[in-house]
């Protein structure tokens, strides 16, 4: 019935596995509410260390799921490491906090990269980051699951398809008694120490993961934290119909890959590529089946979201889309937004995060009234380690305001402007594939024949946007394609978070400090973390591209008639950003973004007309906080 892995996996033998199976009896589960479980609370109503780490127990089980992703006709087996106190063999039932992950063989976890087996000897004694040292010694139990086709789990990975999303879903079923798993000697176990309440948590695919479990609706799932994670993989290979690279989900896929069978699921990798469509770029059936947002209205889970407002791995639009629609469906939520890159909270703000997630899980997986919820529901970064928090995001004072391109103006090339524009205006610019974002952005008091600018005056007061910029352009293009690119930008010279260092805003340090208590084979000591800053001349805000082809929609193709007036409608990459008194506001139109997606190699000219062209910003006090 099930296909064994070799070497140190589960040794199961056909005729063990299908005796076993006609045997199983059906298990009958208490519901949480009445299961006896006593967590001690302390009076502080945070959960205490009142259990020992070292005497923690370790188990790995193989949980049964209906997937056949590798299409060998025998069911794939997931595989799940779980620490959990000593005291849960005696009746002490405990909640789950769980990360999923494809990367525990190789690449690791964390900013110091940890896997399970370190030294290779087939034992997974190692759990990779801080969670199982802090919340074991509190009372969880910390399970890390191999994603389909990892590590120890069986089957081919599918790059955020349904297959990857319904292995986690069997984990916690079997967590909740819905379905069986085995330890490596072939006994039938069941997880009758735990409450049934299970929290996710994971950075980037670990996050990503939890987004899409949370959006099947499972039960027993209370809570996700997704951290840089994806929430569309469109989205992550794809912007306004321009590919970022080709290969995307079949060049990842082998990447996480079990080592032992990279070369088996080479036809679905195969498959991956066919369906991703390269070609076209276009938002397909593929493309839905990985798009979580879509499925919000299916969430039963709070979710706590953590992303990089400067995260050009996992852009920004991944937690916008999401918030939104966990807005929309009174999701319960907190967030977030960090001025770094893809980096982790506990690499940017260490001692807070740990303690917010700590009162986080003790709320939804211990159920302790802590007042984590009645602080506010959002907390974002102005300058390196400074925070401010708010209600709600967008802010709720937040408009939309539109303002105009007008034609150049002294020594502006050309000038934004909330008044009207009069006349028939126009400028022109030719696509170059080859330009840099900084050739796009610097000499902002020069006209360039390969992009147009747009400055405000200096600005006299702090103007702040809140929420997700949009462009409106009317043009002509000289080809039947071709890419734009919008870039919002910030001149004026200051010290600003250095989000694209080699640390995307931090760097590592050589000492440690420790969170929980350590084994002699898994320490809760990590280095220490600072933010790095730069002085700059200016600050590239946020970014938008636009395969011109998609004009209508992401879904289908449509070629241009060269020389024919065409609207143009996209949305830049959400923003929460302070404009500060004695800068310019500047938006930047050109072609091709070489540094980030494939560029057109055509060498279009494009025709904007000013009077009928504008950008949209999502300013906190709207048109009357601006004076130009």
């Amino acid at each position: 019935m099930f296909r064994r892995k070799s070497g140190s996996r589960i040794a199961l033998t056909l005729s063990l596995v299908l005796a076993s199976s006609l045997a199983f009896e059906t298990v009958t589960y208490a519901t949480t509410a009445e299961k006896s479980v006593d967590y001690n609370l302390p009076s502080e109503n945070v959960s205490q260390p009142i259990y020992d780490y070292e005497d923690s127990i370790k188990q790995t089980v193989y949980v049964e799921t209906a997937l056949d992703s590798d299409r060998d006709g025998e069911l794939d087996l997931i595989a799940a490491d779980i620490i959990r106190p000593k005291e849960t063999q005696n009746g002490l039932l405990v909640p789950v906090i769980m990360d999923a992950s494809p990367y525990y063989e190789r690449l690791g976890r964390g900013n110091e990269s940890e896997i399970k087996d370190p030294d290779g000897d087939g034992i997974n004694e190692k759990f990779p980051l801080f969670y199982d040292n802090y919340f074991v010694p509190r009372g969880y139990a910390i399970v890390q699951v191999d994603m389909v086709g990892t590590n120890n789990s069986e089957g081919c990975p599918t790059t955020g398809g349904y297959e990857e999303t319904e292995g986690i879903k069997a984990v916690i079923d079997w967590l909740n008694g819905r379905t069986n798993a085995w330890n490596k000697d072939g006994q039938e176990v069941s997880a009758d120490w735990s409450t049934g309440k299970v929290g996710m948590i994971g950075k980037s695919y670990d996050g990503t993961l939890a987004n899409g479990v949370a959006a099947t609706g499972v039960e027993g799932l209370e809570t996700i934290v997704p951290i840089a994670a994806i929430s569309s993989w469109y989205d992550y290979y794809r912007y306004g119909g321009i590919t970022f690279y080709n290969g995307g989900p079949s060049y990842l896929s082998r990447v996480v890959t079990d080592s032992e069978s990279v070369e088996e699921c080479a036809p679905i990798r195969e498959e991956l590529a066919d369906g991703a469509d390269d070609e076209s770029g276009d938002y397909n059936s593929f493309w839905d089946e990985r798009n979580f947002v879509k499925d919000a209205m299916n969430i039963k889970a709070s979710v706590f979201v953590v992303h990089g407002l400067n995260d050009y791995n996992v852009k920004a639009n991944h937690f916008s889309n999401w918030w939104e629609e966990l807005s929309r469906h009174n999701v319960p939520r907190k967030l977030w937004l960090t001025q770094t890159g893809h980096v982790d909270p506990f690499d940017f703000r260490r001692e807070e995060w740990v303690n917010t997630l700590h009162r986080w899980f003790d709320y939804w997986l211990l159920d302790m009234d802590n007042g984590i919820m009645d602080e506010p529901m959002v907390d974002i970064e102005r300058v390196a380690d400074e925070w401010e928090t708010y209600s709600s995001w967008p802010d709720t004072d937040s408009e939309p305001v539109k303002i105009r391109f007008g034609h150049e103006d002294g020594e502006l090339p050309g000038i934004l402007t909330t008044g009207p524009v009069k006349g028939n205006h126009s400028q022109s610019f030719t696509d170059d594939p080859n330009q840099t974002n900084n050739e796009m952005v610097e000499d902002e008091f020069t006209n360039k024949d390969n992009r147009l600018i747009f400055l405000s005056p200096e600005l006299t007061n702090t103007i702040r946007i809140s929420g997700v910029p949009g462009l409106d352009i009317r043009a002509k293009i000289g080809e039947n394609d071709t890419n734009l690119t919008a870039l919002i930008v910030d001149y004026g010279a200051d010290t600003r978070v250095n989000h694209r260092s080699r640390g995307e805003g931090i760097q590592t340090l050589d000492e440690e400090n420790c969170w929980g208590q350590s084994s002699n084979v898994d320490k809760a000591c990590y280095k220490v973390t600072e933010k790095t800053t730069h002085e700059a001349p200016y600050e590239i805000v946020t970014h938008g591209w636009l395969d011109v082809q998609n004009w209508r929609s992401l879904g289908s193709t449509d070629l241009l008639k060269p020389g024919k007036s065409y609207r143009f409608q996209w949305d830049t990459l959400p923003e929460d950003y302070v404009f500060k008194p004695g800068h310019r506001i500047g938006i930047i139109i050109a072609g091709s973004d070489d540094r980030w997606t494939i560029p057109e190699e055509n060498n279009a000219n494009i025709e904007v007309s000013l009077g009928q062209s504008h950008v949209i910003l999502p300013i906190v006090g709207g048109k009357k906080s601006i004076e130009f």
